[in-house]
């Protein structure tokens, strides 16, 4: 698979992130007004942790907590997963397999460039998939 995350980037719209002192009602609305499953957590720029619908469900939900009075650092997953642009989305659908995750960072040069979900991967794996059955039928067809 040879579609590599920069290519998976190309009109994805911004990377919406929250601070850690944020309340998490905060982000799970940001979460709701653009439709996404999980926010980035920046601090001075920095990735600090993210927070994923998971992540409020197991660390909120389950323990009784308001998301009104609780402030993002206290549920978001600190130990962030990430990959550059130049990864494969085979690549990265491994590594969203392996470490049960469905979000990674984007980082070139140690800067935050885009954030691709399991959907961007799935798709593109598609899209590969679909462009050599393409190629074997015409293969195919024109008598091999």
């Amino acid at each position: 698979m040879t579609t590599l995350v920069r290519h998976m980037l190309v009109g994805k719209p911004e990377v919406y992130a929250v601070a850690p002192d944020d309340t998490v009602f905060d982000a799970l609305h940001l979460m709701a007004q653009v439709n996404i499953g999980a926010v980035l957590v920046l601090d001075d720029g920095q990735v600090r942790g993210i927070m994923s619908e998971r992540d409020y469900a197991r660390k909120m939900v389950l323990h009784g907590k308001s998301s009104r009075e609780t402030m993002v650092r206290e549920v978001m997953t600190t130990r962030v997963i990430s990959v550059g642009p130049d990864e494969t989305c085979g690549d990265c659908m491994a590594l969203l397999t392996e470490k049960h995750i469905r979000h990674l960072p984007v980082m070139d040069a140690g800067r935050l460039v885009g954030v691709i979900s399991i959907g961007d991967v799935v798709r593109a794996v598609v899209r590969e998939q679909q462009a050599t059955i393409t190629t074997l039928e015409q293969y195919i067809m024109s008598g091999g």
